[in-house]
């Protein structure tokens, strides 16, 4: 009777213990799951962080090799119009020079070049009712031309525009009797016809319009020296630039 007890109890006590284990089962199986999950996460971040990394650089190259078709030509040819605001004489108001621009810039590599350049400028200054000559002329006409040589460098380069730097020096020759019927140029208060030194420092944008073709706009100081004093000018030119020869 004693051995058929302690057999119903030993059975009792494994029938209360079975529907625990799936319990435990069913546990183990979530917290291994969620593990999984936990792990398999960090690797889709890395995996996202590499494609945009690849997508990244791939956009850099296509930008360089942009930047590369662009400005590896070896001569930037340019033409173009511009204005200059002139002291024709030292006691005479400035006065608007209208001109032309034309040179060629020979480059070594991306940035550095060697520039020619050739201009000339026009207008018609007021000098004023002159009561000594008698004269008549008010407003003659007078020119000076330009050559000049020096360097160029781009500071900024990228697909679609520049930005550069230029500074050139050379020689200046004036005009501005011919149109004074024989007066001359010092009898109405302007400069002596001649030659002197030219100096010219530029800042210029330019916006490609393709690899080969650009359009230019620069801002210029352009300082001379007729009639022995200096003449300190403030312009603009703007143009068009065509790219020849690559490096």
């Amino acid at each position: 009777m004693r051995s058929f007890v302690r057999l119903a109890f030993v059975l009792g006590l494994a029938l209360a213990a079975v529907p625990s284990l799936p319990a435990q089962a069913t546990s183990s199986s979530s917290q291994s799951n969620a593990q999984g999950q936990a792990q398999q996460t960090p690797s889709l971040t890395q995996q996202e962080m590499t494609v945009q990394e690849r997508i990244r650089m791939r956009r850099e190259e296509r930008r360089q090799q942009a930047i590369r078709d662009t400005y590896s030509h070896r001569y930037d040819y340019y033409l173009g119009m511009g204005y200059l605001r002139f002291t024709p004489g030292k006691y005479l108001q400035r006065v608007t020079l209208y001109g032309w621009d034309t040179g060629l810039t020979r480059y070594y590599n991306l940035h550095l070049g060697i520039t020619a350049d050739v201009r000339g400028y026009y207008g018609t200054p007021f000098v004023g009712l002159n009561t000594e000559t008698n004269s008549g002329i008010t407003r003659p006409a007078i020119s000076h031309y330009d050559f000049l040589a020096g360097p160029t460098y781009r500071i900024m380069l990228h697909p679609k525009w520049a930005l550069s730097v230029r500074g050139l020096g050379g020689y200046a020759l004036g005009d501005f009797s011919g149109d004074t019927n024989g007066f001359g140029s010092t009898a109405l208060g302007m400069w002596p016809d001649g030659g002197t030194y030219a100096v010219s420092g530029a800042i210029l944008g330019e916006y490609n319009v393709s690899p080969a073709f650009a359009l230019r706009l620069g801002a210029n100081d352009f300082v001379t020296g007729f009639g022995s004093t200096m003449q300190n000018s403030v312009g603009f030119t703007g143009g068009f630039v065509f790219r020849i020869g690559k490096q």
